[in-house]
């Protein structure tokens, strides 16, 4: 849903990661709640969901069917607008009042939340556990702190590679032959040849093509609650990174809004992201029509992972609800049901992580945007092999960490392997945490 998943990181939880005092958040800790299940009966009273953007729109549009079949039940969907949400939640789990009884939470959010207000959100392994196997499995141990389940998975967002028609037939290169980042940058050494165009957007001052690429190779900032930044992985992860700008091909843009202008001015012939960057390209560069197509991601080895994930989100119940059963009966029915996360794919382009759902025609359909090509039934089948990886209350803070270490490499090239060891001495510093991993 959030297509700016790793470049905002809020202030307030990264404040609270780097303080004491905020486990108990001002209140006495207490053991994680947990749903209890229902024995039936007639769903009553109201609830509160906050939300922002699209996933807003989509709840208020859903809302009416759910109160439609539950008469005497009222969703009350509220958007609270994206850049003070986490401060707004934060606030709410420290002071133990003032949330809602359901909350939207991206998954990198979910883990700090769950490990510094371990009484903050509802434990929903009793009532959703029956649904494990029917969700993208990176989406739900992004969900999953200390083996209990803080959120139900709403949208994935698995990763391709974009690409201009147009460019690459300038330059007589074959988006299919591309299988690694090896054919990748041979391609981009040729496109940039015939065209003076580079192979990729990517913002040189962050680490988020770095953490791209790094749960591509299977790991996150963190392994067996070790700092693993300066893993093997991670070294050949911000070593690729190293060979494109050698070679010239990033096209060094800041942040979102960089990223967009540059690809509709047509700066670079391809773009590695998700899947939502789908719904940015028709709303907001129309007159590019017909000039794009997705392949998988290039894998790092001939028969490696041919995706990542950049992005999602989930829904939470807060232990501050007064309507447990119907809050959860709501979650359930909007995330845990095939027809609806399908028509929040048609309505919204909310990209299911409900498995069942990515079996539905819809996803067959050829998209004339991109030239006739079925895009989405390519990034449905890339979300089961999405690698799942560890996330930890402490990412927030590894990811400050990392932007020095990435942009040292990238801008003013040091060694990925000595600048990948610094970072993982002062994350471990930072954390309490060991290196290893």
């Amino acid at each position: 849903m959030v297509k700016k998943v790793h470049v905002i990181v809020g202030v307030a939880l990264v404040g609270c990661l780097t303080t004491s005092g905020c486990a108990a958040g001002g209140v006495p800790a207490k053991d994680t709640p947990k749903i209890t299940p229902s024995t039936g009966g007639a769903l009553s009273g109201e609830i509160k969901i906050w939300s922002w953007d699209v996933a807003a729109k989509a709840l208020r549009r859903m809302a009416p069917e759910f109160e439609k079949a539950n008469p005497g039940v009222k969703v009350q969907v509220v958007d609270i607008g994206y850049d003070n949400a986490y401060d707004k939640i934060t606030v709410g789990l420290k002071s133990n009042s003032g949330l809602p009884d359901v909350i939207t939470l991206e998954d990198g959010r979910i883990p700090g939340y769950a490990e510094n207000f371990p009484h903050g959100l509802v434990d929903l392994s009793g009532v959703a556990g029956k649904y494990r196997a029917d969700f993208d499995q990176a989406k739900w141990a992004a969900a999953t702190s200390g083996g209990k389940l803080f959120a139900l998975p709403w949208d994935s967002a698995p990763v391709g590679l974009f690409y201009r028609r147009d460019l690459f037939k300038q330059a007589g290169v074959d988006a299919g032959s591309i299988i690694t980042w090896d054919d990748a940058i041979k391609a981009g050494e040729k496109v940039k040849q015939a065209t003076g165009k580079r192979l990729f957007v990517s913002d040189l001052t962050n680490p988020d093509m770095f953490t791209t690429l790094l749960q591509q190779l299977g790991q996150g900032y963190f392994k067996g609650g070790r700092v693993a930044v300066s893993s093997p992985a991670a070294v050949r992860a911000l070593t690729l990174l190293k060979t494109l700008r050698d070679k010239d091909l990033l096209q060094n843009e800041r942040g979102w809004d960089g990223m967009v202008t540059a690809t509709k001015q047509g700066k670079a012939a391809t773009q590695p992201t998700a899947a939502w960057w789908t719904g940015t390209l028709t709303g907001e560069m129309p007159e590019l029509s017909g000039k794009f197509g997705v392949v998988p991601l290039p894998a790092f080895d001939a028969d490696g992972v041919r995706t990542s994930a950049n992005g999602g989100s989930a829904l939470a119940i807060t232990s501050q609800t007064r309507n447990q059963n119907t809050a959860w009966a709501f979650v359930e029915w909007l995330l845990a049901r095939k027809d609806n996360q399908v028509s929040m794919m048609r309505t919204e382009a909310l990209f299911p992580a409900y498995l069942p759902a990515l079996t539905d025609p819809l996803f067959d359909q050829s998209q004339p945007y991109f030239g006739g090509q079925r895009v989405n039934r390519l990034f449905a089948d890339e979300v089961r092999d999405i690698p799942p990886v560890e996330l930890t209350g402490d990412d927030a803070q590894a990811r400050e960490v990392l932007k020095t270490a990435v942009s040292g490499v990238l801008l003013d090239g040091d060694d990925p392997k000595t600048a990948l060891d610094r970072a993982a001495a002062r994350i471990a510093s930072a954390t309490g945490r060991p290196v290893g991993g």
